[in-house]
């Protein structure tokens, strides 16, 4: 079964309240209708029962006379069909009535209606019904004075059983019909114009609908759906519009960023493969060759394959190594561990590790450091590792007799380091891309560093910082980065 849209399924509540709501009020109209005549034909005839028992001679020294009310009562009906009067007792006991025979329904009648009316209280008042033991109906009663005494009382139906019937056959038929047209006219006209109303208010949101259907993964129809500059002044729709627009261009950015670090993983596999063939050819040649010629070699050319054989060994396994950090480091379950350090003994202790590799280089390790350097609030063994990387590449890759610099520098709320040389620097054809995954381990950039600059820029993101080739005129290779003080 198919569902209702949106539009439909509120134009059809809309349509059942529309039509409670006319029959409630045709109901209201109704009975504010009826107790309208109620209280004009009471108030008109507020007199009625009083001029009764003021002129007529109901009672006799031997008490009430039946024959005489009965007599009076007759000649009232007959002018005014419309009336029943009754005669009561000081108890609300019927003494006295015209009634056909068996049209009385009770013998007793609740004076207390009796007593608000003669009190003044607000129109209409309704009592007994003598005839209809269920219904009420407005009335009007005076008191019968007797020698100074009150005997009883004159009760009057204003609205009685002949009228009521005539009523129900003259007008029943025709009140119904124009109640019931004028509802079915009211609610077809309330149900159009809502029904022109919901398809406008919802056209925006039937345009939002069509375009997230056909929302694709490039976001291209997101694209063509208009931000809004100030939502706070838009309907919901208009804001959920502008956001769903938004929404489809992070995506889109986010699909492009998806494909371009799915190109960088093609290309890293790729650079990976190369990078380990090399060394292991060579490692499988050399030890193929110890094994074969074995005999033939001379102590000396034993050693430099040897040799070149462990070297190639540790070459694999450094970017073995460097490629299980990188792994942990983007997995997301590595986080900085946080705590205040000294700057300046961290760099004495790097220093100290590349102390020999620089001298056999003929290498120069400089620093330059302010006078007071504030605490620095990081993760002490990731930052160690970012600064052995950047000077382990400076040293592997710079000219015998270069000058390798390491300088601090305070800034507002954070602390500057910069690890520079004055080598020939970075060809600018390896500098696109430098910290990416592709780079760092494209064999065709001389100056590459493996994976060590890819692990520096993913710990740096970890702390909220980024490493940096600062143009330097005069300089070689400068990398700069921040990091905040404690």
């Amino acid at each position: 079964m198919r569902r209702l849209m949106l539009a439909q399924r509120l134009s059809l509540v809309f349509a059942v309240l529309l039509l409670a709501c006319s029959g409630i009020s045709a109901w209201l109209q109704i009975q504010s209708s009826s107790r309208h005549e109620q209280a004009v034909a009471q108030q008109l005839s507020a007199g009625l029962a009083g001029h009764i028992a003021g002129t007529a001679q109901l009672m006799d020294a031997d008490g009430w006379r039946p024959d005489a009310v009965r007599s009076l009562f007759d000649k009232l009906m007959a002018v005014n069909p419309s009336v029943e009067v009754y005669l009561l007792d000081n108890d609300g006991k019927i003494v006295g009535n015209a009634a056909p025979p068996g049209h009385l329904k009770r013998d007793k009648v609740d004076l207390e209606p009796v007593h608000q009316l003669l009190a003044g209280a607000s129109l209409p008042v309704l009592g007994d019904d003598p005839r209809n033991s269920d219904a009420s109906k407005v009335f009007s009663a005076a008191p019968v004075q007797v020698n100074g005494r009150q005997a009883g009382y004159v009760y009057v139906i204003l609205q009685g059983e002949t009228r009521d019937a005539l009523s129900a056959r003259l007008s029943s038929d025709a009140v119904l019909r124009t109640t019931l047209w004028t509802t079915v006219l009211v609610a077809l006209l309330g149900l159009v114009m809502g029904l022109v109303a919901f398809r406008l208010i919802t056209r925006p949101l039937r345009a939002l609908t069509d375009a997230v259907r056909g929302f694709d993964a490039n976001g291209e129809l997101a694209a063509a759906l208009p931000v809004e500059n100030d939502e706070g002044h838009g309907d919901e729709i208009t804001v959920l519009r502008s956001s769903f627009a938004q929404m489809g261009r992070r995506i889109a950015e986010q699909w492009r960023e998806l494909t371009r670090q799915d190109q960088q993983r093609r290309d890293l596999i790729a650079n990976i493969s190369h990078d380990l063939r090399t060394p292991l050819t060579s490692l499988h040649g050399y030890l193929e060759t110890l094994r074969l010629k074995d005999d033939a070699l001379s102590p000396a050319e034993r050693q430099r394959y040897l040799d070149i054989a462990l070297g190639q060994s540790a070459k694999v396994g450094r970017l073995a190594q460097e490629l299980f950090e990188l792994a942990r480091l983007e997995s997301g379950l590595v986080q900085p561990d946080l705590e205040s350090f000294s700057l300046p003994d961290l760099l004495q202790d790097v220093l100290q590790k590349f102390e020999l590799a620089a001298q056999t280089r003929h290498q120069r390790l400089t620093t330059e450091l302010p006078p007071a350097l504030p605490s620095l609030r990081a993760d002490l063994g990731m930052i160690e590792r970012v600064l052995t990387n950047l000077l382990d590449n400076a040293i592997r890759h710079t000219p015998e007799g270069t000058t390798i610099t390491l300088a601090v520098q305070s800034l507002p709320g954070q602390v500057q380091l910069e690890v520079g040389d004055n080598g020939p620097g970075i060809p600018e054809a390896v500098r696109q891309g430098l910290f990416t995954r592709a780079s760092g381990l494209n064999r065709n950039a001389p100056h590459s560093g493996g994976l060590g600059l890819v692990i520096v820029q993913r710990i740096l993101q970890l702390h909220g910082s980024e490493v940096q080739l600062a143009e330097e005129p005069g300089k070689g290779a400068v990398f700069r980065f921040t990091l905040p003080i404690a």
